[in-house]
């Protein structure tokens, strides 16, 4: 098994998927600036290794919240979705939402919280290969945005690694 992590925290999508714009049809110049490094370490990761599965872990959607960018969203999720095919030469991706904590639910920190959630949930939904994974749990008796160290996180790779096993299992032909 190879794990490979690319991680930034407080980054909207638009950072992933080249191709992002906003709802009004802006496109900012660092549109997939993460994503091609995240490609770079995909490839110096595996080269010369017969890979059987790849399963995508995405846990990301606060910053879209944030900016007003939830209309914009799933199509930006199934964009970015059909770079990875492109660039990884794969149609049997496996995908992993971390789905939004109930932070903004409790805190009412911005009405289209919710909405998110819902984007997320429907985007593992629509794709057999994917799945969500719950993190209303994970962040304490306040419901703060990060959660709880060391246990949130330990509980939410867990919840990873148990969800990426049964779409490996289900998914395997």
């Amino acid at each position: 098994m190879i794990v490979i992590k690319n991680a930034q925290g407080g980054q909207p999508i638009s950072k992933w998927y080249k191709a992002w714009t906003s709802g009004s049809g802006e496109k900012p110049e660092q549109a997939g600036q993460l994503y091609d490094s995240l490609i770079e370490n995909i490839k110096e990761e595996t080269t010369g290794i017969k890979i059987k599965s790849v399963t995508f872990i995405w846990m990301q959607g606060e910053a879209d919240v944030k900016a007003g960018n939830v209309d914009v969203y799933a199509k930006s999720f199934r964009g970015l979705l059909g770079q990875l095919e492109r660039d990884l030469n794969r149609k049997d991706i496996n995908i992993i939402i971390g789905r939004l904590s109930d932070f903004g639910l409790k805190n009412r920190s911005n009405p289209k919280w919710e909405e998110m959630r819902k984007v997320q949930m429907k985007l593992a939904d629509e794709n057999p290969r994917a799945c969500w994974v719950n993190t209303d749990d994970l962040n304490g008796e306040k419901h703060s945005l990060h959660y709880v160290r060391p246990e949130g996180y330990r509980k939410l790779g867990e919840r990873y690694v148990e969800a990426a096993k049964k779409l490996i299992k289900d998914n395997h032909k």
